[in-house]
Order: C-alpha cells, then sequence, then structure tokens
C-alpha cells in the first residue's frame, strides 16, 4: 500500500538508495560538526540517529524495485 502510494507518486527505487547513501554521508557530516561544536556523546548521538535512516530507505528501494518489477511484468503481459 505504501509503497504503491510512492511509486504512484514519482518516487522510484534509485530516489530510495540516493537517499540512503545521502543520509550515510549526512551522518558523518552530522557526526564531525557536532563533535567540534558539543561533547562527545551528543556528537556520536547525532551521527547514529541520522545513520539509522540509511537501513529504512533501502529497504524502501529494494521494496520499490521489487514493485517496479512486478508492475513492468504485469505491462508486458
Amino acid at each position: 500500500m505504501i509503497v504503491k502510494k510512492l511509486h504512484d507518486a514519482g518516487v522510484e527505487s534509485e530516489h530510495a538508495y540516493a537517499a540512503a547513501f545521502a543520509s550515510i554521508g549526512l551522518s558523518l557530516v552530522s557526526w564531525l560538526a557536532s563533535n567540534k561544536q558539543e561533547n562527545l556523546e551528543r556528537a556520536d548521538r547525532w551521527g547514529i540517529f541520522v545513520g539509522e535512516w540509511a537501513p529504512t530507505f533501502f529497504a524502501l528501494g529494494l521494496a520499490l524495485a521489487n514493485y517496479e518489477e512486478h508492475d513492468s511484468a504485469e505491462a508486458e503481459r
């Protein structure tokens, strides 16, 4: 249901994969910026918080890829 709505809205699996890699980069940048301004424990929390988005985006990418494959197989029939 969510995957279909995302697909209908124009979101493709490549978008989700790009968001996952961006999340990994943002995690590193967030940690480095936080590390310079705050104590180490808080900087680690920011980096981990943003880094936990990546698996969700990768999972959405896989779900969208499967939906796209299924959708194109039905279109060929």
